[in-house]
């Protein structure tokens, strides 16, 4: 019975990250649209097929397992392209923006890792071979655009503070930080 329930559970958890993905589908353009460095929107541009092709797969393994890929909400996602939106609502510029927008992306990949990693562990335990193969696949992009956004932090957010130095000197050290803006480094 128990294996039943995990089964469901594997289902239920595979619903809410198509409805992650296909949302990101519609979410990545306005990303990359908002991105003033070449690099990051080339990222975006790049993740967006990536995902597509997560789309795909998910797609996959619902066929395999006999089941639709529709149903479910995923509220979390909803939450986190939100707090994006939100970010590109504020009226930051040039490298603060795209260190503002490499914050959003990297709660968007570290929220899908770690329900890739859920799903994949339960495939196997449930003998998915095949869709556990995919799932860590998916599970591997997710993680080296990670590692490329933090990649292009390192560069963005030393830009981004340059471009708030320089002109006050110690009175832009004595103002609390602005908006919603959030640290950018993973």
């Amino acid at each position: 019975m128990q294996h039943n329930a995990l089964k469901e559970l594997y289902i239920e958890e595979l619903k809410d990250l198509y409805d992650a993905e296909n949302r990101l589908v519609k979410a990545i353009p306005k990303m990359a649209k908002a991105a003033s460095s070449h690099k990051l929107r080339s990222g975006f541009e790049e993740h967006l097929e990536q995902t597509r092709g997560q789309v795909d797969r998910l797609k996959e393994i619902f066929d395999n397992l006999g089941e639709k890929p529709t149903g479910k909400k995923c509220a979390g996602m909803v939450g986190i392209i939100k707090e994006g939106e939100e970010i590109m609502e504020e009226d930051f510029e040039g490298e603060v923006m795209d260190a503002a927008l490499i914050s959003a992306a990297q709660r968007v990949e570290h929220y899908e890792i770690a329900a890739y990693g859920c799903v994949r562990t339960w495939a196997d335990l449930l003998g998915e071979n095949e869709g556990s193969a995919l799932l860590e696949k998916t599970l591997e992009e997710e993680k080296e655009t990670d590692e490329k956004l933090t990649q292009l932090a390192e560069e963005i957010n030393v830009q981004a503070k340059e471009r708030g130095s320089g002109d006050e000197g110690e009175e832009d050290e004595e103002q609390p930080p602005r908006g919603k803006a959030r640290g950018a480094r993973a």
